[in-house]
């Protein structure tokens, strides 16, 4: 995913999971790691990280 998609996911599941979003996303960053699909695990917390930042968090 490019920048604006990873934005736009990020939005979109802050706006259907509230405060969960950010470990919704972390969920699908670890299924995809452990599948084997590193891409797509790296796509997913670039997600999660831009959900922290949209909420204020710090990353870790």
């Amino acid at each position: 995913m490019n920048a604006v998609e990873i934005h736009e996911c990020a939005q979109m599941l802050y706006r259907a999971h509230g405060d969960k979003a950010e470990f919704e996303a972390a969920q699908n960053a670890q299924k995809l790691q452990k599948e084997g699909q590193e891409t797509d695990a790296k796509d997913w917390n670039r997600v999660r990280h831009a959900i922290a930042q949209m909420r204020g968090a710090p990353y870790s």
